[in-house]
């Protein structure tokens, strides 16, 4: 029996509540606050939203399930798409359902978190045919980049993938240097992790398999990064400490407002910029020609927001 868009959007809010209890019990103070939320062109969500925290600062985890009429430049990429059914140019409609989520921690010990799993489907076109992929991925971004960290989340991101397809990770971990770059600061954001997008049916993948591999990913959340924050809550932390955290907040919103596709996505469909922009920390700083002293932590991690480091 054929997957169904409301069979994946159960399986979202089902991911949704399981992330949510496992950040709460990984905070142990606050709770998740729900907006509901409708959208006049169709469909809604829920946004999920938990602040001043006892490990947590501010984070967002962030179902919906939208319909309209397709923007223009999801039909430029569909025109280009090696998935994209043949015929006619399809009418311009769109499905999209997705589960967001950034966590911004208030130690600057424990690192930055996002991940976003989706599902499109476009169409029906002229000939009764219906476009659909799906997309995702998770990263993250250190204030202060510890390598036994950054090999334990690279390394169960591959087993993620290598249970589906032996390729994936090396591919979609390039695919998150690549995406996860801020281009005018010449670094990337973190130390990416992977990203994806348009699985369908392909040569090796049918659209069922893909689907497996894409609900692991989200699956593989809560375990990693509530091990990371057990690793980390607790360490100690200097005011210059947090003054670097601001910082590096800073280029998190650079990213996000100047290079984010689900973010140009939300705003040029009429999203609902409450829930576009709830990846955005509480506080971000930022310093005019700032320079970090030499053979300091924060000069190490400079060095190491860079594309291609073999992490595992």
């Amino acid at each position: 029996m054929e997957i169904n868009r409301e069979q994946i959007s159960d399986w979202l809010k089902q991911l949704q509540d399981s992330i949510c209890k496992a950040l709460e019990t990984a905070d142990a103070h606050s709770k998740f606050e729900e907006d509901v939320w409708t959208r006049e062109e169709g469909g809604g969500g829920r946004t999920r939203i938990i602040k001043e925290g006892k490990v947590i600062e501010k984070g967002g985890v962030l179902f919906s399930a939208v319909q309209g009429d397709t923007p223009d430049f999801l039909l430029k990429e569909q025109e280009h798409s090696v998935i994209a059914t043949s015929g006619p140019k399809i009418k311009s409609r769109f499905f999209a359902t997705g589960l967001s989520l950034v966590i911004h921690p208030k130690s600057p010990m424990v690192p930055i978190i996002h991940m976003n799993i989706r599902y499109f489907e476009t169409g029906p076109n002229a000939e009764g045919q219906t476009t659909r992929w799906l997309g995702g991925g998770i990263d993250l971004t250190p204030h202060y980049i510890v390598a036994e960290d950054a090999k334990f989340f690279h390394a169960e991101l591959k087993k993620v993938c290598d249970r589906h397809q032996k390729e994936y990770y090396s591919r979609f971990k390039k695919w998150a240097d690549d995406y996860f770059y801020i281009a005018h600061r010449k670094e990337t954001r973190g130390i990416g992790g992977i990203f994806f997008d348009r699985l369908g049916s392909d040569k090796e993948m049918s659209f069922e398999q893909n689907y497996n591999f894409w609900k692991d990913v989200g699956l593989a959340f809560a375990p990693v990064y509530t091990d990371l924050i057990r690793r980390n809550k607790n360490l100690p932390f200097s005011e210059k400490n947090k003054e670097w955290q601001l910082l590096r907040r800073g280029r998190y919103v650079e990213f996000n407002l100047v290079y984010d596709k689900g973010t140009k996505f939300g705003l040029e469909t009429n999203g609902r910029v409450e829930s576009i922009l709830m990846s955005l920390p509480k506080l971000a700083g930022w310093e005019y020609d700032f320079r970090v002293e030499k053979n300091s932590e924060e000069e190490k991690t400079l060095d190491l927001l860079k594309k291609g480091i073999d992490w595992v």
